[in-house]
């Protein structure tokens, strides 16, 4: 554990324990050790050779990375773990290892859902400053408007903020929907 090898936090984002952020404040509340000693922010391992425990639990470090690319269909939510107990992405498949589902649809929506034990990969997908573009494919009842894809287009208020500009292209009016 010395100048060499990866940041620590790093390593056990990678391992599936959270984020980077999450794993700074794991190490800073001192429950995370380095062959038998208290880590300290900023240290660096050597997956091969050093031994990581998070609460007295070894973690194991260089796992097999896995990824899926998963449909999900309507009525089924898009995490992990859901407290009113409905379906999740993950009661679909039938997997020995720990992953999770990068990104979010809404539970009334289908499409296509990442799903995987990569957190550097869920990092660079998620995280805003690699600005990975997304496409949705929406049907809405009745006619979106221009006012409505003027809205899109400037970007719309969330509870958590401002999202980013967007590209919207009309491709179809029906009586029905658009």
């Amino acid at each position: 554990m010395g100048d060499e090898g990866e940041r620590l936090q790093k390593v056990l984002a990678h391992a599936g324990l959270g984020s980077r952020r999450a794993m700074e404040d794991l190490i800073a509340a001192g429950r995370v050790k380095v062959n038998g000693r208290r880590a300290q922010l900023g240290a660096r391992v050597d997956p091969d050779k050093d031994e990581v425990e998070v609460d007295g639990s070894r973690v194991p470090l260089r796992q097999e990375l896995l990824h899926y690319m998963l449909n999900k269909p309507v009525g089924v939510v898009s995490t992990a773990s859901d407290p009113e107990g409905r379906q999740t992405v993950l009661d679909l498949l039938d997997l020995p290892s720990r992953v999770w589902p990068v990104g979010r649809l809404d539970t009334d929506s289908e499409g296509l859902l990442v799903v995987t034990n990569d957190g550097e990969l869920t990092h660079r997908l998620t995280h805003p400053r690699y600005e990975v573009p997304k496409t949705y494919l929406a049907e809405v009842k009745g006619t979106a408007g221009s006012r409505a894809i003027k809205q899109l287009i400037a970007g719309v208020e969330l509870e958590d903020g401002m999202t980013k500009r967007a590209k919207v292209s009309l491709l179809e009016a029906t009586r029905g929907g658009t």
